[in-house]
């Protein structure tokens, strides 16, 4: 079978500002205050610290993995060559499931937001769904340059604003900016939250967390179509550790120490004034925090749903041209997008908007599907890796003559990290059961069942195997 390559149009600032962020989004921008509120200053920041080392350890492995076999759809790919074609068809078919759910939560969530203004009052929000939609399938469908640069421009927004929201956050503490005199001593004071309880509400905290950072793996799948992917992806890479040291611990850091735990605005999350930033903002003298953060989340949330749409695709195009899918999926137009890969995927982005239109908790099971899947994928990209490791020293290869990249931590930090996201996968379940029983915590259990039942199904249809470690190709030409 011909394998149907994509142009390489993704320019290394494309793919080092979508590594920078990737992850920067509502998550950030809103639920840091909760998970303050709930939690206090010391468990906050411990919490995104813990989980900021695993995430690091994770991106050292992914950028192993997609220096040495960069292709667009990486992921499956890697649970393909790597670990078993069985993995590689179950991960690749959930891992587009779950960028077709990410796509359609953003989409969701904006148009709800837009209900800020009182312009956009005047439209249903299904209209307001479907316009937004339609404007990411025309940028998704005209070339991976516009992409590339839509998203530039988008994440500059964000990063900018996380940027100027930590100056603004440092000079309140230093008594530069506002009336009030907050730091070290409010930090103190916010040592204890409000609704944290026992172990499981301390996983709650370290859950919030990991998902938080959800979406920084998926620089990998710009490997397929970056012009250097040897070069660039290490780069992406290697910012991930200060992204997470500044952007994250830094975020938490300044919020726990200006705004306290107590503050009504905080505890209102059902409105964007409910967002930390707005109320560091308005702290600091800017009464208009409010409506220039409802600006910026709308930004940040059309950044990640037109990212939702292209990673969708491109795991389609992926699974197509290793027979996975229907062929039909592979072809390229002129401008090498996979257009029907693009326009499929769509089509189940909006039967998303169906089933949280007619479901009242749709929203929140649609949140936690996506959290749960994420995870999942962590723990294959990390067992790929550590059977590329295995099977280099399996087959007596030169480390150092394969890998273009390798990872800070090696096979220790890989196994650490593995261990934690499968503790976590278990806890998350185990959590939901005790608070909310069997039954209405099930669609829980779905990505674990759904990835069992297709790699078994595959498995005995197909008859395949757990590749051996020395038979794994470690041709980097491989196709």
């Amino acid at each position: 079978m011909v394998h149907k390559k994509m142009r390489r149009n993704l320019s290394s600032r494309h793919v080092s500002m979508m590594a920078i962020g990737g992850s920067i989004g509502t998550g950030i921008f809103m639920a840091t205050g909760s998970m303050v509120s709930q939690a206090g200053s010391y468990i906050s920041v411990a919490a995104y610290t813990f989980i900021g080392i695993f995430v690091y350890f994770l991106m050292s492995g992914v950028g192993e993995l997609a220096s040495f076999y960069p292709v667009s759809g990486s992921f499956s790919s890697y649970a393909e060559r790597f670990v078993d074609p069985a993995l590689g068809f179950a991960l690749g078919w959930l891992y587009w499931l779950m960028w077709i759910l990410v796509a359609g939560i953003d989409i969701i969530t904006l148009s709800r937001i837009l209900q800020f203004w009182d312009f956009f009052q005047q439209f249903s929000v299904c209209t307001l769904k479907l316009f937004f939609l339609l404007i990411l399938l025309i940028i998704n469908i005209t070339s991976v340059k516009i992409f590339g640069e839509v998203e530039y421009w988008l994440t500059t927004i964000k990063v900018l604003t996380v940027v100027v929201f930590l100056i603004v956050g440092v000079s309140v503490i230093f008594g530069i900016l506002g009336d009030n005199t907050y730091g070290l001593n409010t930090f103190v004071a916010n040592a204890k939250g409000n609704s944290l309880q026992g172990f499981l509400g301390l996983f709650g905290i370290l859950s919030t967390a990991a998902f938080s950072f959800g979406g920084t793996e998926s620089v990998a799948i710009t490997s397929g179509e970056s012009q250097d992917p040897k070069n660039t992806i290490p780069k992406a890479v290697n910012k991930v550790f200060w992204r997470i040291l500044l952007f994250y611990v830094g975020t938490i850091f300044i919020i726990a120490s200006v705004v306290s735990v107590t503050d009504e605005r905080l505890l209102n999350t059902s409105s964007v004034l409910a967002s930390p930033f707005t109320i560091v903002f308005e702290n600091a003298g800017f009464l208009l925090g409010a409506a220039v953060m409802n600006a910026v989340i709308c930004s940040s949330v059309i950044s990640a749903g037109n990212s939702g749409i292209y990673f969708a695709s491109r795991q389609l195009f992926s699974l197509s041209t290793r027979g996975l899918a229907l062929k039909q999926f592979s072809k390229l137009s002129t401008n090498s997008v996979p257009n029907l890969a693009v326009f499929i995927s769509v089509i189940f982005i909006i039967l998303s908007f169906i089933f949280e239109h007619y479901n009242s908790a749709g929203y929140y099971m649609l949140l936690s599907l996506v959290g749960i899947v994420t995870i999942c994928v962590w723990i294959v990209a990390i067992l790929a890796q550590i059977r590329l490791r295995k099977a280099i020293v399996k087959q007596n290869r030169n480390l150092e003559e394969l890998l273009p990249y390798q990872a800070k931590f090696g096979l220790t930090g890989s196994y650490i990290a593995l261990c934690v996201f499968i503790t976590l996968i278990f806890l998350q379940i185990y959590s939901d059961i005790i608070l909310k029983g069997f039954l209405a915590s099930l669609y829980n259990l779905l990505p674990v069942i759904i990835i069992v039942a297709i790699y078994f199904g595959y498995k005995v249809v197909n008859k395949t195997q757990i590749i051996k470690l020395e038979k794994i190709n470690l041709d980097k030409n491989f196709e």
